[in-house]
C-alpha cells in the first residue's frame, strides 16, 4: 500500500500526476463514446450525458480555480467569490458551476468525445502555469486540489460505466483464501488531516480518539459468505434489518425485486454460483472474491445475521495501518463503516467544491463514512487515511464491507 501522498507532492511530481490523471480521464471517457458491439443497443443517453458532464467538470474546475483565478496563490485562503477571467469555453460556467447547476439541465451537453478538446486545452494551460508556480504549499494548493478532484471523478466514471454496462478494461481483484480475524490492540489514534491540507480526502481537520482492543476480519466479506445469508432467508428476516434498512429494502424490492446486491443475476450457496454483470458482461464470481455494490443496510443485515458488527471509522483506519503485517487485505472496494459522516474538529469547508455533488457539507449527519478504495479507483486514492461518504442506501459505487466481533 503506497505511503507517499501524491496530493502533497512538489511541482515536478505533481505535473506528472496531473498528466497521468488526465490520461485516465480520457481513456474512461472514450469508453462512453465508442460504439457498442454490432447488434448491441447504443449506450443510454443518460450515461453519455453524465459521462460528458463529469469529464467537463474536471476540466472546468481546474480552469476556474487555476487558469481563471488571479488569487490562486492564496491557496485555501482564496475567497470563493473572487473575480475570474473568461473561460476558453463560453458555456462552461452555465454547464458546470455548482451554483448554476439548474441551468445545465436546460443546456445541451456535448457528446463525450466533444469534451476532449476542453480537457486537453485546460491540461496544457494548467501545466504551463504550474511550471511558473513557486514550489510552496499555498501556491500549489489548487493544483493539488485539481488532482484530487480528477481522481475522485475517475472513480465516478468507472462506477457509471458499471451501472450502464459500458465495457472497461479493468480486472476484478483475484479471490482470497480465508484468513483468521485479526486482534488489534488498544491504542490512541489521530484521525484526519492538518488544517488546509489537501490529503486523500476532501476535508481537513483532525480528531484524537482512544480505540479499545477489537477483532476485525482480515479481508472483506466474500460472495460465498454472503450467499449463505441469502440462502438463510436474509432478505426476508425482518429482525436482521434496522428500521431504515427494512424500509429501504421494501422500496427496492417493490421496484426491482431486491434479493442480492446490485448487478447480481444469480446467487446461492447451494448452487455454488454467483453470477453478476461486470462492465456489461456476465461473470461468475469466485467464492473468495469480495462482495461489491452492497448498500450499508445490506452490510449491517449480514453482520447482524453473522453475530458481528461493522467497524467504526477509527477501528477501520487503525486496522488498515497496523494490521497489514498480519495479513489484513484492502483494495477490493470501498468499505462501509458504522460511522455517520461528521466533520473533524477544526475542519474548514472545501470552498472549491461548495454546492457540488462532492461537497460533504450537505451530507454531514446523514451519509455513512466509507473507507479505503476500490480496484477501479486511481492508485493515488489507495491509502488507509482516505475518507469517502455515501448515503447508506447507495450501491452504485464499488462498495463492500468487513466486520468486527460484536
Amino acid at each position: 500500500m503506497p505511503e507517499q501522498n501524491a496530493y502533497a507532492a512538489g511541482r515536478d511530481a505533481l505535473s506528472l500526476a496531473l498528466m497521468d490523471a488526465r490520461n485516465r480521464t480520457l481513456s474512461l471517457l472514450a469508453a462512453f463514446d465508442t460504439a457498442p458491439a454490432e447488434g448491441q443497443p447504443a449506450w443510454p443517453a443518460a450515461a453519455q450525458r453524465d459521462a460528458a458532464w463529469i469529464a467537463g467538470h474536471i476540466a472546468w474546475l481546474a480552469e476556474y480555480w487555476i487558469m481563471r483565478n488571479p488569487q490562486r496563490g492564496l491557496g485555501p485562503a482564496c475567497p470563493a467569490g473572487g473575480a475570474r477571467l473568461a473561460s476558453i469555453d463560453p458555456p462552461a460556467d452555465a454547464l458546470y458551476h455548482a451554483g448554476l447547476a439548474g441551468a445545465a439541465a436546460t443546456l445541451e451537453l456535448p457528446a463525450p468525445g466533444a469534451v476532449r478538446p476542453y480537457l486537453l486545452e485546460t491540461l496544457e494551460a494548467t501545466l504551463e502555469l504550474l511550471e511558473r508556480t513557486p514550489d510552496d504549499a499555498a501556491s500549489l494548493w489548487f493544483f493539488r486540489a485539481a488532482l484530487l478532484h480528477e481522481d475522485l471523478r475517475a472513480e465516478q466514471l468507472a462506477a457509471l460505466a458499471q451501472a450502464h454496462g459500458v465495457p472497461l478494461a479493468l480486472s476484478l481483484p483475484p479471490a482470497f483464501r480465508p484468513r483468521d480475524a485479526i486482534l488489534v490492540p488498544a491504542t490512541r489514534w489521530r484521525l484526519g488531516l492538518p488544517p488546509g491540507d489537501v490529503g486523500r480526502d476532501i476535508e481537513d481537520g483532525s480528531l484524537e480518539v482512544e480505540v479499545p482492543e477489537f477483532e476485525i476480519d482480515a479481508q472483506p466479506v466474500s460472495w460465498s459468505q454472503f450467499a449463505e445469508f441469502v440462502d438463510d432467508g436474509g432478505y426476508d428476516r425482518r429482525e436482521l434489518w434496522s428500521e431504515a434498512g427494512w424500509a429501504w429494502l421494501a422500496q427496492a424490492a417493490a421496484g426491482e425485486g431486491r434479493r442480492a446486491p446490485r448487478h447480481v443475476e444469480q446467487i446461492g450457496a447451494a448452487s455454488g454460483a454467483v453470477l453478476r454483470s461486470v462492465f456489461g458482461r456476465m461473470a461468475r464470481m469466485g467464492p473468495g472474491q469480495a462482495v461489491m455494490h452492497a448498500s450499508a443496510w445490506e452490510a449491517e443485515a449480514w453482520a447482524r445475521w453473522a453475530g458481528r458488527r461493522l467497524p467504526s471509522e477509527p477501528e477501520w483506519e487503525v486496522a488498515a495501518h497496523l494490521g497489514a503485517r498480519q495479513g489484513l487485505r484492502t483494495g477490493e472496494g470501498l468499505e462501509w463503516t458504522a460511522t455517520t459522516l461528521r466533520p473533524w474538529p477544526g475542519a474548514t469547508p472545501a470552498v472549491w467544491l461548495a454546492g457540488g455533488d462532492l461537497d460533504a457539507q450537505p451530507w454531514q449527519g446523514q451519509a455513512r463514512v466509507l473507507r479505503g478504495a476500490a480496484f477501479a479507483s486511481p492508485p493515488r486514492l489507495h491509502h488507509p487515511r482516505r475518507r469517502a461518504f455515501a448515503a447508506p442506501g447507495d450501491d452504485l459505487l464499488f462498495t463492500g464491507f468487513r466486520t468486527c466481533a460484536a
